[in-house]
């Protein structure tokens, strides 16, 4: 065996340990420790991932392109509700890249929050592709712009998602989070298309 793919697979061995544990346990409740228990000496570990939050994010950017690969392939277009059954799917088929996803999107490690927004760029994308799409079958209110409901969009996700780091959810179980998350995730979408507010003509 070629010393290049020896170490593809002490990294794939090593990072399928990590995602067990992550997975489980979140980035504040894993270890480097647990991880080596699967039979991986933790000199490997080090030589292959600097530390603790490299591994991490290593998992964290595995899962963002699974997910976001899964929907790419399900061409969804338009389809909110295809768009929910596609991700409901994934999440309940990979329950540790689930856990992971949302350990990092709503209660992200505060110091790997930038990088953590780096890897999420293409799901964020994909998400913006979506809405686009959504909007192009609607009539624009004429004092709102595409690039003011685009805006609009990303402030409102961005919102929802850091309302589960605050207070009221401190004491919830992250998947009493991923729960409620993907509850009324379907419930915003509507709300940022339509609003709250009906208007006579």
């Amino acid at each position: 065996m070629k010393k290049e793919e020896k170490t593809e697979l002490t990294k794939k061995k090593i990072l399928s340990a990590a995602m067990e544990e992550f997975g489980t346990n979140g980035y504040r409740g894993a270890s480097l420790n647990a991880i080596c228990q699967a039979g991986i000496p933790k000199g490997l570990l080090y030589h292959n991932f600097k530390n603790k939050d490299a591994l991490y994010l290593s998992c964290v950017e595995w899962c963002f392109q699974a997910l976001t690969e899964c929907l790419r392939e399900a061409q969804i277009g338009n389809d909110l509700e295809k768009y929910m059954q596609v991700r409901m799917k994934f999440f309940r088929e990979h329950k540790m890249e689930a856990h992971i996803f949302f350990d990092a999107v709503l209660q992200p490690p505060e110091k790997l929050y930038s990088e953590i927004c780096m890897l999420k760029k293409e799901f964020d994308e994909l998400n913006r592709e979506l809405y686009r799409e959504m909007m192009s079958s609607l009539q624009l209110r004429e004092d709102v712009s595409y690039e003011d409901a685009m805006r609009y969009f990303t402030m409102l996700q961005e919102m929802f998602n850091h309302s589960f780091s605050c207070q009221n959810y401190g004491n919830m179980s992250l998947s009493d989070k991923i729960e409620i998350h993907e509850r009324d995730l379907p419930k915003i979408l509507d709300l940022m298309l339509y609003g709250i507010a009906r208007r006579d003509d």
